[in-house]
């Protein structure tokens, strides 16, 4: 029962660190596939050990296969790709890329998550960016930290931002 892939709407999630953006685009991700669409793309969810996070797996949302992506950032650390406290896994990033260059057509396009890899450096999740410009799908839920929202490609038909670190007013 899938939808007429084009290149659709675009619905930013952002938020801080633990706010929920992984687990919200997962459950829609289930939500989605429940009323028949087809999902792909990626979610990336933190693995935690002990209380902390040390790690961050890429979760194909076709398959539901996962790989590791990123662990935290040790001294002497050889990672050619990394970010303030993150050593990425060059397999992992290129997993990922395959993912997402192989995602349309579909219903829903998840992308978790678009960082300063992808919008600052121009690394990381190059193929899902260029996903998100073809098009091939209806709707995408992206998720993209606050401080790189006015970063955002220009082009993007952005349908709506939600923002989980938005408290609603008290009584």
């Amino acid at each position: 029962m899938g939808l007429t892939p084009t290149r659709g709407r675009i619905v930013i999630i952002t938020g801080g660190r633990g706010a929920g953006k992984t687990r919200l685009c997962l459950r829609l991700a289930e939500r989605a596939r429940a009323y028949g669409w087809r999902v792909a793309g990626a979610a990336c969810p933190a693995v935690f050990q002990a209380g902390e996070k040390t790690g961050i797996v890429v979760q194909d949302l076709r398959s539901g296969e996962t790989r590791r992506l990123a662990q935290r950032l040790t001294p002497g650390s050889a990672a050619q790709v990394r970010t303030e406290g993150w050593a990425f896994d060059p397999d992992g990033l290129d997993w990922g890329n395959r993912l997402f260059a192989s995602a349309a057509p579909c219903d829903l396009l998840v992308v978790d998550e678009l960082g300063p890899l992808e919008l600052v450096r121009g690394e990381g999740w190059q193929a899902a960016l260029e996903a998100l410009a073809q098009g091939g799908y209806c709707l995408a839920l992206v998720v993209v930290r606050p401080e790189l929202l006015d970063v955002l490609p220009a082009a993007w038909h952005i349908q709506r931002v939600v923002d989980l670190d938005c408290q609603p007013a008290g009584d």
